[in-house]
């Protein structure tokens, strides 16, 4: 408890809030101590006003005397020494003490309350059993007492009296009393600071709407809101009582913006006086009371102003556990202050801001230091990186301003402007002087010599170089270097500057920052003409001499630095080598021809442009380009072989990007050059295995640094060019560059066959070498050497069999030279006759096929060969000539002997098949040709398809026979037919009488014609005949000298009619006609027509009856469209007599299921062989109709039998159910069909009538 002379200090970390007492001194000072100490125990939640969140709080208390003085008097904004709460304390309990003296006591101090307005009281009773025992003779109850109090005093608020009972015992009842008390004490102080805030706030509020009007100041202003912020402190609300600073330090700083918009104020016009002092922070002290007071009088400067204001925010964000956030503010504090200083034009001596600038930035990071520890620190060096590297470079401005950095050291003038900024620091604070490594310190030992200011800098500079590395950050990081670097040049040291220079140079070139990369590049010619290292120096210059970042006049000094050097007279033998890419860039390659592919021999140019990067003209002494060879990929002795030989681009487009600005994403890497590999078989020259193999693999896979910019325009120092040396070059003399796009021509080398590919490009420029030692994408021309080829292709598509056909054959000569008299021997065939003709010219023509020259050439045909005259063709030329040939349709005759070919061979009959893209039957015609270029026979072949499809097929009516033959066009053309004929070869006899009408027929694609012919004899039918049908074609709207013949031949077996079957139906007995559902009688008469042959005489099958040999037919009757139900027996054996008109009649009884004219039943009649009889090869009934002449081309007369395309309808095989069995060895009864013709059934279409029966039953029909 204070005594009643000591005034209360405006301390904020020892002060709390203000409660007096009056009444019993002595009783209060007996439960002080308990009651300080007990009354922050437990918090109380604050609810505030304005929607604030509440807020748990541990109430402290200053109690002091009762003074009349105390109180606030009018217009008193202080809160630190307003009286939350008074209190008076009594132990009264006699009747007559309190009548004579409490009671008026306690009515003074309550009048001079309500005198002050002060409506925050409290009375407390303590009530002991050692008062009563005193006074036993006018002792009242404690409640008679308590009464009276709040009778007197408390009408309206009971709860302001509180009684305390037993306060010294360690009883319930006084523990109880205590507990009610204090949670008193704590609610009257809630609801009075809640309503003394809240008076304070608003006041405060309408002190800032007035700062608008005249007269309104900011310091006063500022004043009233940090005794705000104080109360928040005092209450340990660290986080309300920043809010206010911050509230205070936005509110200046837009007054500081508005004024530099135009906006002024007049209380601004104390903080635009001339700065006198600048002594940095100060934030070793709570409050700096010596600059609070000159803000409250006043008299503050703006860095006065500044650094108090930033003081209490440190200080409270350290309460708060949040030095990291001092260290940001702190940065954005410092670069601010320099900005408000020139917007309010302050006056400030040169350095002074730089001077403040490093004190504070040294400050604070003391500040932070002292309360976190090392290993806090170094994990959070991202946060006070900025201040050193700040103080860092506030440090080499005082250094270049104070002459300590120079190499001569400083002037005169140097050290009166140090003196004058030291001056300014005045003299050092209190809390630093016993301090060895103050910021004061530093400044003023670093300022002093030459050499402490290059201790004190590098030391700093290291520190921050350092931190940057650590926390990634090495854009910052060479930036502090690049600072180093210009310190070092400074100094007279360019070997340690060009260190720093480059690594910042990797990080602009890799971001592609142009304009630090030139300026940077600039300070490392510096360094490298100062070092004197030529070769670096000239490379640096040529980047320059080709950077449009630079003027005309920098760049052509840098171009005549190096054709200064390049003109000096010296070893020649020893030439600075230097990348192209930085004098001259390869933006395009063409060759011509655009195939980039010739013979050996022949003219290969190759035109490059070049974009000259100089300002200037240059002179080339000489151009060049490196070739290297590879026999093994290319001509005919490589993998690629004539015409597999691969594509390259005739025209290559190179892209660059800007030396000065960094390669961009995709170029990060070393592309990759991949190449097609195929390895082929020697004998064959298939193909076995095909892969993709990479040519630069040395590069791909070599290790890189992280750091390092890929492209070599855009390094530092580039890497050494290697020369490889190569036996053939592409080279051009005395060449002049002119600034942009030139274009140089190339004759290559073509003499050896084999591929040729670009490896480097040079240029000599006197004792300087430009070199590009890799072109990519990879550029190559192939030299190839050619065998001759002769091939032979259809003029149309398709080629047709039987028509002259247009044949166009091509000689590519290749490295031959085709020499008068040199003729080509064709093998004639009589399956492709070539045909005569008056004139055939050849035509010949470059390699870039322009026709260069025409002959006639003269052909000569004998019985085997046909020889072509060549005209001379020189080589790698074309020769190209048609012919006109004519494929023979097979008409299926018997195969002649064996021909040979010219070369001794035998030839090969063709071959048909049926194609799958087309309907037409094709034929493959192969020639051999003797060629004077080469000793052996070269086989080439056509195919041809034949137009036409051929079947044929009998017909029978009783004995008669009739023969059909249909010829279906398959091509895409029509043709007229004329002259059809059918003649049988073997039997003179026999007469085939045509039935067709017309002698021509037009025969449409797609279409069929059908001829019939009558077959006539005199005696007997023969057995077997031969038959040939022709006939004449030509495409349509052609002349008679157009048609061709075709001819189809076909054998037809087994035409002779031998059976007749007759059937008839016969109503019931007393019907006239059939009735459904009724039984019916169906005779089926079977007659023999005529007498054995010798085949069927000698069967084994044919038993003898009577003198007469008989044979065994089984009939069977069947209705495959259900017409009629055959009941009883349906099929049965019959043993027939071989002899004419020998007849066997069968009876059946069928029944009609539906009314109508019905068909009869089928009846078949099949030939039944016993187990005995030998199993023999009988002709198909149902095989194809078709004779298809085509696919017995390559058969002989043997295989015909076993093949379709000779079954004609008298060709049948074995069928029944006991053919399998038969052929497994089981010996069975089996049923033999007869040939088509054999067996005439009258009956086949005859049909019946078939009433319907009488219905009887009644249909009732409702009709509405």
């Amino acid at each position: 408890m204070e005594s009643q002379d000591e005034k209360p200090i405006i301390y904020t970390m020892e002060n709390k809030p203000i409660v007096t007492c009056a009444g019993d001194q002595s009783l209060f000072t007996s439960l002080y101590t308990s009651l300080a100490q007990q009354l922050p125990r437990e918090p109380m939640e604050w609810r505030r006003t304005y929607g604030r969140a509440p807020k748990m709080i541990h109430l402290e208390a200053n109690f002091v005397q009762f003074k009349e003085e105390l109180l606030p008097k009018e217009g008193n904004k202080a809160l630190l020494t307003f009286p939350f709460l008074h209190i008076y304390w009594t132990d009264c309990c006699d009747t007559e003490a309190y009548k004579g003296m409490v009671k008026e006591d306690m009515m003074r101090w309550q009048n001079s309350l309500r005198a002050h307005g002060s409506a925050d009281w409290v009375i407390i009773v303590v009530e002991s059993n050692d008062n009563k025992k005193k006074n036993k003779t006018n002792i009242l109850p404690r409640s008679s007492i308590v009464d009276k109090i709040r009778s007197d005093f408390c009408n309206k608020q009971n709860d302001r009296c509180v009684v305390l009972s037993d306060p010294l015992k360690e009883s319930s009842r006084s523990q109880e009393s205590w507990s009610s008390l204090l949670l008193k004490l704590r609610t009257l102080l809630l609801m009075s600071f809640t309503k003394n805030l809240g008076r304070f706030e608003d006041d405060m509020r309408t002190l800032r709407e007035k700062r608008t009007q005249p007269g309104w100041s900011f310091c006063e202003y500022f004043m009233v809101q940090e005794e705000l912020a104080f109360v928040f402190e005092m209450l340990q609300q660290f986080e309300d009582a920043l809010v206010q600073y911050d509230e205070l330090d936005a509110l200046f700083t837009q007054y500081v913006l508005n004024f530099g918009a135009g906006d002024t104020a007049n209380w601004l016009g104390s903080f635009c006086a001339p700065v006198r002092n600048w002594s940095g922070l100060l934030l070793r002290r709570p409050i700096d009371m010596e600059k609070r007071d000159g803000i409250q009088r006043g008299e503050a400067s703006l860095l006065d102003l500044r650094s108090y204001l930033f003081s209490r925010q440190c200080t409270l964000l350290i309460f708060l556990q949040r030095p990291w956030e001092v260290t940001q503010r702190a940065l954005e504090l410092l670069h601010n202050c320099v900005q408000e200083l020139r917007l309010l034009e302050v006056s400030v001596l040169d350095g002074a801001l730089d001077c403040w600038v490093f004190l504070s930035c040294l400050e604070v990071l003391h500040r932070i230091e002292g309360c976190c520890d090392q290993a806090q620190l170094a994990a959070n060096c991202s946060h006070t990186v900025g201040l050193w590297a700040y103080a860092t470079d506030k440090l080499k401005s005082l250094g270049e301003l104070c002459g300590l950095v120079s190499e001569k050291g400083p002037t005169s003038e140097d050290l009166n402007r140090t003196v004058d900024l030291l001056a300014g620091l005045g003299d050092e604070r209190p809390e630093t002087v016993n301090s060895l490594h103050s910021p004061y310190k530093k400044l003023k030992e670093a300022l002093s010599s030459v050499e402490a200011f290059e201790r004190h800098y590098l030391e700093l500079s290291q520190a921050a170089l350092e931190m940057y590395t650590t926390i990634s950050r090495l854009r910052s990081a060479r930036l502090v270097g690049k600072s180093l670097a210009e310190f070092h040049m400074r100094k007279g040291d360019p070997e340690r500057a060009e260190t720093f220079l480059q690594e910042a140079l990797k990080s602009y070139v890799s971001e592609g920052w142009s304009l630090p990369v030139t300026h940077t590049r600039k300070q490392i010619a510096e360094c490298q003409k100062l070092l004197g290292r030529t070769d670096d120096y000239l490379q640096t210059s040529a980047l320059l001499a080709g950077d449009v970042n630079l003027t005309a006049e920098e760049r052509k000094h840098f171009c005549q630095e190096i054709l200064t050097f390049a003109g000096k007279s010296g070893d020649k033998s020893h030439k600075v080598t230097l990348s192209m890419d930085v004098f001259t860039q390869l933006t395009k390659l063409q060759f011509r021809p655009a195939t980039a592919s010739v013979h050996s021999g022949a003219v290969m140019q190759v035109e490059l442009t070049l974009r000259c990067l100089m300002p200037i003209s240059v002179h080339i002494e000489q151009l060049a380009a490196s070739i290297h060879f590879d026999l093994e990929r290319g001509g005919t002795n490589g993998r690629s072989k004539g015409t597999q030989r691969q594509t390259n681009p005739g025209t290559v487009e190179f892209h660059h990007f800007s030396s000065s600005a960094g390669p961009p994403s995709s170029a990060a890497g070393t592309p990759l050059e991949l190449d097609e590999m195929q390895d082929r078989s020697p004998t064959d020259n298939s193909l076995s295995c095909a892969g993709v193999v990479c040519k630069n693999t040395h590069l791909v896979m070599r290790r890189h640094d992280n750091n390092s910019p890929m492209a070599a325009s855009n390094c530092v120092s580039p890497p050494a060019v290697a020369l490889k040396e190569s036996g053939q070059m592409l080279k051009v003399q005395d060449v002049t560059l002119e600034p942009g796009d030139n274009r140089i021509t190339f004759t290559a080398p073509s003499g050896q066959p084999g591929t040729y590919i670009l490896r480097q490009l040079y240029a000599n420029v006197g004792q300087v070498q430009f070199v590009l030692p890799h072109i990519y994408p990879s550029v190559q021309y192939e030299v190839y050497s050619q065998e001759p080829q002769l091939t032979v292709e259809p003029l149309s598509e398709p080629l047709l069999a039987g028509l002259p056909q247009m044949v166009k054959f091509t000689l590519l000569t290749g490295h031959y030279t085709v020499k008068k008299g040199d003729a080509l021997q064709l093998s004639n065939t009589d399956t492709m006759p070539i045909l005569p003709s008056s004139s055939c010219t050849a035509h010949i023509s470059n390699p870039a096929a322009e026709l260069i020259g025409e002959s006639v050439l003269s052909i000569q045909s004998s019985e085997k060969v046909t020889s072509i005259s060549l005209p001379p063709t020189p080589p790698y030329h074309t020769l190209e000539f048609q012919l006109e040939v004519l494929c023979v349709i097979p008409s299926g005759a018997d195969r002649p002997a064996n021909e040979r070919l010219t070369n001794g061979e035998v030839r090969h009959r063709p071959r048909s098949y049926s194609h799958p893209d087309t309907p037409m039957t094709a034929i493959d015609q192969r020639m051999s040709i003797d060629c004077p270029w080469s000793i052996y026979s070269t086989l080439l072949a056509l195919t041809f398809y034949i137009p036409f499809k051929t079947k044929h097929s009998v017909l029978s009516a009783g004995n008669r026979k009739y023969i059909q033959v249909c010829l279906q066009n398959v091509s895409d053309l029509s043709f007229t037919l004329a002259d059809l004929k059918l003649t049988e070869k073997q039997h003179a006899s026999l007469e085939l009488e045509s039935l067709n009408a017309k002698k021509q027929q037009l025969l449409c694609s797609k279409h069929s014609v059908f001829c019939l012919w009558e077959v006539r004899w005199k005696d007997n039918l023969p057995s077997c005949l031969q038959c040939v049908f022709s006939a004449d074609f030509s495409p349509l709207n052609r002349d008679v000298s157009a048609f061709k013949p075709f001819h189809y031949q076909f054998q037809l077996e087994r035409v002779t009619t031998l059976y007749s079957v007759r059937a008839e139906i016969l109503p019931p007995a007393g019907e006239e006609h059939c009735h459904s559902g009724s039984l019916c009688g169906l005779e089926v008469c079977i007659t023999r027509l005529t007498e054995p042959g010798e085949g069927e005489l000698s069967e084994e099958s044919k038993t003898e009856v009577d003198g007469f040999k008989t044979t065994k037919l089984m009939y069977e009757v069947a209705d495959s469209s259900s017409n009629w139900a055959v009941c009883g027996k349906s099929s049965g054996l019959v043993s027939m007599p071989m002899a004419t008109d020998a007849t066997h009649k069968v009876q059946i009884e069928v029944m009609p299921l539906f009314a109508g004219h019905l068909p009869y039943p089928k009846i078949k009649v099949l030939k039944y062989l016993p187990h005995t009889a030998a199993v023999a090869i009988q002709p198909d009934p149902d095989s194809c109709v078709e004779n298809d002449s085509l696919s017995l081309l390559d058969k002989t007369l043997d295989d015909q039998a076993d093949t379709a395309s000779i079954r004609s309808r008298g060709s049948v095989h074995s069928v029944g159910s006991g053919d399998q069995q038969q052929q497994k060895g089981v010996a069975m009864p089996r049923l033999e069909p007869f040939s088509p013709g054999q067996v005439f059934n009258h009956s086949h279409t005859r049909q019946v009538l078939v009433l319907p029966t009488t219905d009887d039953h009644i249909m009732e029909v409702n009709a509405t």
